[in-house]
Protein backbone atom coordinates (compact mmCIF):
# COMPACT_ATOMS: atom_id res chain seq x y z
CA UNK A 1 0.00 0.00 0.00
CA UNK A 2 1.16 3.10 -0.76
CA UNK A 3 1.77 6.06 1.30
CA UNK A 4 -1.04 8.29 -0.12
CA UNK A 5 -3.31 5.03 0.14
CA UNK A 6 -1.99 4.19 3.53
CA UNK A 7 -2.96 7.78 4.92
CA UNK A 8 -6.30 7.92 2.51
CA UNK A 9 -7.61 4.88 4.55
CA UNK A 10 -6.24 6.37 7.70
CA UNK A 11 -8.27 9.33 7.16
CA UNK A 12 -12.05 7.57 6.14
CA UNK A 13 -11.16 5.42 9.48
CA UNK A 14 -11.24 8.51 11.52
CA UNK A 15 -14.14 10.07 9.38
CA UNK A 16 -16.44 6.62 9.81
CA UNK A 17 -15.88 6.77 13.39
CA UNK A 18 -16.25 9.79 14.14
CA UNK A 19 -19.28 10.05 12.81
CA UNK A 20 -20.10 6.40 14.76
CA UNK A 21 -19.16 8.00 17.79
CA UNK A 22 -21.13 10.76 17.59
CA UNK A 23 -24.38 8.29 17.54
CA UNK A 24 -23.42 5.76 19.54
CA UNK A 25 -20.18 6.79 21.93
CA UNK A 26 -16.78 4.93 22.44
CA UNK A 27 -18.94 2.17 23.07
CA UNK A 28 -20.81 2.13 19.72
CA UNK A 29 -16.97 2.17 18.26
CA UNK A 30 -16.60 -1.64 16.94
CA UNK A 31 -14.23 -2.47 14.14
CA UNK A 32 -16.58 -4.57 12.54
CA UNK A 33 -18.84 -2.01 11.86
CA UNK A 34 -16.20 0.41 11.48
CA UNK A 35 -14.65 -1.41 8.43
CA UNK A 36 -18.13 -2.46 6.79
CA UNK A 37 -18.46 1.39 7.05
CA UNK A 38 -15.17 2.01 5.46
CA UNK A 39 -15.78 -0.76 2.94
CA UNK A 40 -12.74 -2.87 4.23
CA UNK A 41 -11.87 -6.16 6.31
CA UNK A 42 -11.89 -5.22 10.46
CA UNK A 43 -8.28 -6.39 10.55
CA UNK A 44 -7.03 -3.64 8.08
CA UNK A 45 -8.12 -0.99 11.11
CA UNK A 46 -5.29 -2.66 13.01
CA UNK A 47 -2.91 -1.32 10.18
CA UNK A 48 -3.59 2.13 11.69
CA UNK A 49 -4.79 1.63 14.99
CA UNK A 50 -3.03 -1.09 17.23
CA UNK A 51 -6.44 -0.95 19.71
CA UNK A 52 -9.96 0.59 19.94
CA UNK A 53 -8.22 2.74 22.72
CA UNK A 54 -5.45 4.15 20.17
CA UNK A 55 -8.66 4.62 17.60
CA UNK A 56 -10.91 6.64 19.91
CA UNK A 57 -7.67 8.55 21.10
CA UNK A 58 -7.02 9.40 17.55
CA UNK A 59 -10.83 10.24 16.77
CA UNK A 60 -11.05 12.40 19.91
CA UNK A 61 -7.57 14.43 19.12
CA UNK A 62 -8.88 15.12 15.81
CA UNK A 63 -11.96 16.49 17.04
CA UNK A 64 -10.48 18.87 19.17
CA UNK A 65 -8.01 20.08 16.84
CA UNK A 66 -10.40 20.75 14.22
CA UNK A 67 -12.86 22.61 16.86
CA UNK A 68 -9.78 24.79 18.10
CA UNK A 69 -9.33 25.70 14.67
CA UNK A 70 -12.41 26.52 13.68
CA UNK A 71 -13.07 28.10 16.85
CA UNK A 72 -9.62 30.65 15.46
CA UNK A 73 -10.72 31.08 12.33
CA UNK A 74 -14.63 31.96 13.79
CA UNK A 75 -12.82 34.58 15.76
CA UNK A 76 -10.30 35.61 13.05
CA UNK A 77 -13.35 36.74 10.33
CA UNK A 78 -15.54 37.78 12.60
CA UNK A 79 -16.69 41.53 13.07
CA UNK A 80 -15.97 41.42 16.62
CA UNK A 81 -15.08 39.29 19.74
CA UNK A 82 -18.98 39.52 20.78
CA UNK A 83 -19.80 38.22 17.30
CA UNK A 84 -17.94 35.75 17.27
CA UNK A 85 -19.54 34.31 21.65
CA UNK A 86 -22.89 34.96 19.44
CA UNK A 87 -22.28 32.63 17.02
CA UNK A 88 -20.50 30.10 19.34
CA UNK A 89 -23.62 27.79 19.89
CA UNK A 90 -23.82 27.26 16.19
CA UNK A 91 -21.02 24.81 15.92
CA UNK A 92 -22.86 22.61 18.51
CA UNK A 93 -25.82 22.89 16.61
CA UNK A 94 -24.42 21.72 13.37
CA UNK A 95 -24.07 18.25 15.12
CA UNK A 96 -27.61 18.00 15.42
CA UNK A 97 -28.06 19.21 12.31
CA UNK A 98 -26.59 15.70 11.36
CA UNK A 99 -29.00 13.14 11.78
CA UNK A 100 -29.38 13.91 15.32
CA UNK A 101 -25.61 13.39 16.56
CA UNK A 102 -23.94 15.13 19.32
CA UNK A 103 -20.56 16.98 20.11
CA UNK A 104 -18.48 13.60 19.88
CA UNK A 105 -16.54 14.81 23.09
CA UNK A 106 -19.58 15.38 25.01
CA UNK A 107 -20.99 11.81 24.26
CA UNK A 108 -17.32 10.45 25.62
CA UNK A 109 -17.44 12.53 28.53
CA UNK A 110 -20.66 10.99 29.21
CA UNK A 111 -19.08 7.82 29.22
CA UNK A 112 -15.92 8.85 31.29
CA UNK A 113 -15.62 6.18 34.17
CA UNK A 114 -15.21 3.37 30.80
CA UNK A 115 -12.77 5.11 28.88
CA UNK A 116 -9.11 4.29 28.84
CA UNK A 117 -7.04 7.17 29.81
CA UNK A 118 -5.88 8.11 26.77
CA UNK A 119 -9.10 8.65 25.37
CA UNK A 120 -10.34 9.97 28.21
CA UNK A 121 -7.48 12.79 27.95
CA UNK A 122 -8.44 13.87 24.82
CA UNK A 123 -11.87 14.22 25.85
CA UNK A 124 -10.54 16.71 28.43
CA UNK A 125 -8.63 18.63 26.02
CA UNK A 126 -11.60 19.51 24.09
CA UNK A 127 -13.51 20.94 27.39
CA UNK A 128 -10.18 22.66 28.21
CA UNK A 129 -9.90 23.80 24.71
CA UNK A 130 -13.85 25.64 24.80
CA UNK A 131 -13.43 27.11 27.98
CA UNK A 132 -10.06 28.94 26.91
CA UNK A 133 -11.81 30.11 23.46
CA UNK A 134 -14.04 31.49 25.27
CA UNK A 135 -12.77 33.05 28.26
CA UNK A 136 -10.41 34.81 25.89
CA UNK A 137 -13.28 35.96 23.81
CA UNK A 138 -15.19 36.84 26.86
CA UNK A 139 -12.38 39.03 27.79
CA UNK A 140 -11.63 40.45 23.99
CA UNK A 141 -15.35 41.53 24.05
CA UNK A 142 -15.51 43.42 27.50
CA UNK A 143 -17.88 41.02 28.85
CA UNK A 144 -15.92 39.09 31.59
CA UNK A 145 -12.45 38.21 32.68
CA UNK A 146 -10.21 36.44 35.17
CA UNK A 147 -11.83 34.01 37.54
CA UNK A 148 -15.59 35.47 36.64
CA UNK A 149 -14.50 35.31 32.88
CA UNK A 150 -13.32 31.54 33.37
CA UNK A 151 -16.11 30.84 35.62
CA UNK A 152 -18.72 32.21 32.69
CA UNK A 153 -17.04 30.02 30.71
CA UNK A 154 -17.29 26.99 32.00
CA UNK A 155 -21.28 27.80 32.46
CA UNK A 156 -21.61 28.74 28.90
CA UNK A 157 -20.13 25.54 27.34
CA UNK A 158 -21.82 23.38 29.90
CA UNK A 159 -25.07 25.32 29.21
CA UNK A 160 -24.66 24.50 25.19
CA UNK A 161 -23.69 20.86 25.89
CA UNK A 162 -26.94 20.35 27.86
CA UNK A 163 -28.57 22.09 25.46
CA UNK A 164 -27.51 19.91 22.92
CA UNK A 165 -28.37 16.38 24.95
CA UNK A 166 -32.03 17.88 25.54
CA UNK A 167 -32.49 18.75 22.06
CA UNK A 168 -30.80 14.78 21.07
CA UNK A 169 -33.06 13.13 23.45
CA UNK A 170 -36.10 15.02 21.98
CA UNK A 171 -35.25 14.45 17.87
CA UNK A 172 -36.30 18.03 17.84
CA UNK A 173 -33.50 20.77 16.80
CA UNK A 174 -35.98 23.54 17.58
CA UNK A 175 -35.83 22.87 21.53
CA UNK A 176 -31.23 23.73 21.19
CA UNK A 177 -32.60 26.77 19.32
CA UNK A 178 -35.23 27.24 22.10
CA UNK A 179 -32.65 26.65 25.29
CA UNK A 180 -30.04 28.98 22.98
CA UNK A 181 -32.21 31.94 23.28
CA UNK A 182 -33.25 31.49 26.58
CA UNK A 183 -29.46 31.73 28.13
CA UNK A 184 -29.22 34.95 26.10
CA UNK A 185 -32.56 36.02 27.65
CA UNK A 186 -31.26 35.08 30.94
CA UNK A 187 -27.31 36.56 30.34
CA UNK A 188 -25.29 33.67 30.34
CA UNK A 189 -24.48 34.30 26.65
CA UNK A 190 -24.27 37.70 25.08
CA UNK A 191 -26.69 38.99 23.21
Amino acid sequence: MTSDARQNSREKILAAATTIAQAHGYGGLNFRDLAEAVGIRAASIYHHFDSKADLGAAVARRYWETAAAHLDASLAKSKSPLDSLHRYPDMFRKALQSSNRICLCSFMAAETDDLPEVVRKEVRTFVDVNIAWLTKVLAAAGVASGKEGRARARAIFAAIAGAQLIARSQSDISVYDSLIESYRKAGLLPA
